[in-house]
């Protein structure tokens, strides 16, 4: 399982450009080159890395008809969370707060200094996937791992719904969730846009002057829909699950937008104001398309006087951490230490 055929061996062979050279404007054209699949990670990892890069990754749907074919397709290809709830002995009930579809994930055995806690968790998906039991998939590795009870909010997606839809929806749960536990005892965390509505909803949750989370977790968020950030150009098709800006993600993220200015803090979070904000743990890898924004959610946290803790996984694409792997086992127990440090009991 350590040695990957030779026709695996590489993600992919980059379109050919010329050979290095400074432009007048200071960019750089990189030659072609093959990027290896490396020793250094998991057998798990180096198959997801393996992973072919498909055909048409640039040719995201133009219309509404387009995209309600897509999210119809994967509203039916979502990861079934059935078998972590088995693995982990986690029962779920499926919940309504304040409107808002959601699933409360209960380990079997809950030891004493989490009794009282609850972390909210909030799916990733670019926005359009990740709905229905799909949305428990990422709160049941927390939910098993570190013995935490775990609300998963089901908000609503496009193409039907767009901003600030999901972003409402996540507030909503919030304030539902305050008459479940106390806000010191409580939690928030997602994945890629499951990150950025993490890092938002404590912007709004500052706005409105709601009580704020104790800790959040928000991993490889899309923290700025603007395309910004170094890592949209240097992880550009080495990043075999976003691929590169053309692809389907960013138009998801788009969408969602609605033509609202992707700029704004609630849209883009890395341009929000973070002073204030509870103790945050990041997580990425060095082939994350998305290494950047969180790089800069970070750096963004660190001025503020906010603690922050940033983590990056040795040749990790977008959210390889949330696959099964001892590297997302990794990952995830340093979620629920970090949660345990910052929770009240």
């Amino acid at each position: 399982m350590h040695h990957i055929s030779a026709i695996t061996a590489c993600i992919a062979t980059c379109l050919a450009v010329a050979p290095a050279v400074a432009q007048t404007d200071g960019s750089r054209d990189v030659p072609a080159r093959t990027l290896p699949i490396p020793s250094t990670v998991s057998p798990e990892i180096q198959r997801a890395l393996a992973t072919p890069i498909p055909e048409n990754w640039d040719s995201p749907p133009q219309t509404p008809e387009e995209w309600n074919a897509v999210a119809a397709a994967l509203g039916e290809s979502q990861r079934d969370p059935q078998p972590l709830l088995d693995r982990f002995d986690l029962t779920f009930e499926r919940l309504v707060v304040n409107g808002v579809p959601a699933y409360l994930l209960t380990p079997a055995d809950i030891p004493p200094e989490n009794q009282d806690r609850l972390l909210m968790h909030i799916h990733g998906g670019c926005y359009v996937m990740g709905g229905g039991p799909g949305a428990m998939f990422e709160g049941a590795l927390l939910a098993g791992q570190g013995h935490f009870r775990v609300l998963s909010v089901d908000y609503r997606r496009p193409p039907e719904f767009r901003y600030p839809a999901a972003l409402d929806d996540t507030v909503a749960v919030w304030r539902g969730a305050l008459e479940m536990a106390d806000s010191s005892r409580m939690g928030i965390f997602g994945a890629s846009a499951g990150g950025a509505l993490t890092l938002s909803t404590v912007l709004r949750l500052k706005q409105d002057g709601l009580p704020l989370p104790a800790a959040i977790a928000p991993g490889t968020p899309m923290a700025d829909l603007t395309r910004s950030g170094d890592t949209y150009y240097t992880n550009r098709l080495v990043d075999n699950v976003l691929i590169g800006t053309e692809g389907r993600c960013q138009a998801m993220g788009e969408l969602y937008a609605g033509g609202h200015d992707l700029s704004d803090p609630m849209l883009s979070p890395v341009n929000g104001d973070m002073s204030g904000f509870p103790p945050t743990l990041l997580t990425t890898g060095t082939r994350d398309l998305l290494l950047s924004d969180t790089v800069r959610v970070h750096r963004k946290l660190r001025r503020a006087g906010v603690e922050a803790d940033l983590h990056v996984y040795e040749a990790q694409a977008h959210g390889h951490y949330i696959r099964d792997s001892p590297e997302s086992r990794e990952a995830f127990e340093e979620m629920a230490a970090f949660f345990k440090k910052h929770l009240a009991q």
